[in-house]
């Protein structure tokens, strides 16, 4: 038996995806079914140079974390609705579906073996990454006929551990209507570099992304969903085919209206976000995601302008102890969304 890395881990500086656990889950789809599902210590994989994702990009992922109760057992946020996102992306790009009892059974299976990567620490998790990639070895534009779904893990600790700067984009877009920004696609993401780069470069950290048409409504931020606070009221845009229906984003929806908060999805247009920001109606803004859980925003560039932000962040720091609470069992869970770890793999 291979000797465990994790004593070469320091829990208490945990590298932004670079650690990852001793194992990892693969499974085959041939001959229209999916097989030989095994766990695999975490190592390189064989590729053929013409394998169809390389060329053609059937790519897609999924993303969540596994935490500990008080007890010391790890838990899955909402693992099924990760499982139904990433066939929604599958279809989208064509690619096979996986049945979600194998993906809920490969995680459960997966982590029971990893649990003690889990950080313990508020805020820290083990991030997860399921994805499927095409493989067939073929130059030609079509659907490949051979793929392999997989399961990787890495401790994470918190995001972001300051406020964040936004630059909203307007040369460049993320997606539009019609096309696979409300799937979780890695083209999506390969698009955002070079914009997140420039954007870095003007002294931001992340880009707020417009519509691919006016350049004028707010769609997202970087790899997160976004939320303000304008006169006590919370909007986010609506979803329109262009913008990932995030699941910390309908979590977050759920706290909120819970908490009395009225919550509107609909179409933001910048310059009503410009405008609040100078009359001071502007209260708060976030960002949620799996990987930021909430990330708070300070400021918003656009054009020539730099959008102030309020320094108050109550409402964004309640949601985010809300959500850590409700991972780490601390918080009750009303709403039945943390799931145990633990199970047979049955492919």
């Amino acid at each position: 038996m291979e000797r465990s890395k994790i004593d070469q881990l320091d829990f208490d500086n945990i590298p932004l995806g670079r650690a990852f656990t001793d194992h990892m889950f693969i499974c085959d789809y041939e001959d229209g079914e999916w097989k030989n599902a095994r766990i695999e210590p975490m190592g390189m994989i064989p590729m053929h140079p013409a394998a169809m994702s390389l060329h053609y990009g059937q790519a897609i992922f999924e993303g969540l974390k596994a935490t500990l109760n008080k007890e010391g057992e790890p838990l899955l946020f909402r693992p099924e609705q990760n499982a139904r996102r990433l066939n929604f992306s599958a279809r989208r790009m064509g690619m096979p579906e996986v049945p979600e009892e194998l993906v809920l059974e490969a995680l459960d299976i997966l982590i029971d073996m990893e649990s003690q990567w889990i950080p313990r620490e508020e805020g820290s998790a083990l991030y997860i990454r399921p994805y499927m990639f095409a493989d067939e070895g073929f130059i030609g534009m079509r659907a490949a006929t051979s793929y392999k779904f997989m399961i990787i893990c890495s401790p994470a600790g918190p995001f972001f551990s300051k406020p964040i700067k936004l630059y909203a984009e307007t040369e460049f877009i993320r997606a539009a209507v019609g096309g696979t920004g409300e799937a979780k696609a890695a083209g999506n993401y390969a698009a955002a570099i070079l914009p997140t780069e420039k954007a870095k470069r003007k002294g931001y950290d992340q880009v707020l992304w417009l519509d691919a048409k006016e350049f004028k409504y707010v769609q997202e931020v970087g790899t997160m969903n976004i939320f303000f606070k304008i006169n006590g009221k919370f909007i986010t845009p609506a979803l329109d085919g262009a913008i990932l229906e995030g699941i910390t984003r309908s979590s977050v929806i759920t706290l909120l209206k819970d908490k009395g908060y009225e919550v509107e999805e609909r179409r933001i247009n910048i310059e009503d976000i410009i405008a609040s920001a100078k009359d001071g109606s502007l209260e708060e803004a976030f960002g949620t995601g799996t990987a930021v859980a909430i990330a708070m925003i300070e400021e918003i560039g656009y054009k020539d302008e730099r959008i102030k932000i309020s320094d108050k962040h109550e409402v964004g720091q309640w949601v985010m102890d809300t959500l850590n609470g409700i991972k780490s069992q601390k918080i009750e869970d009303p709403y039945g969304w943390m799931r145990p770890v633990g199970g047979k793999l049955k492919v």
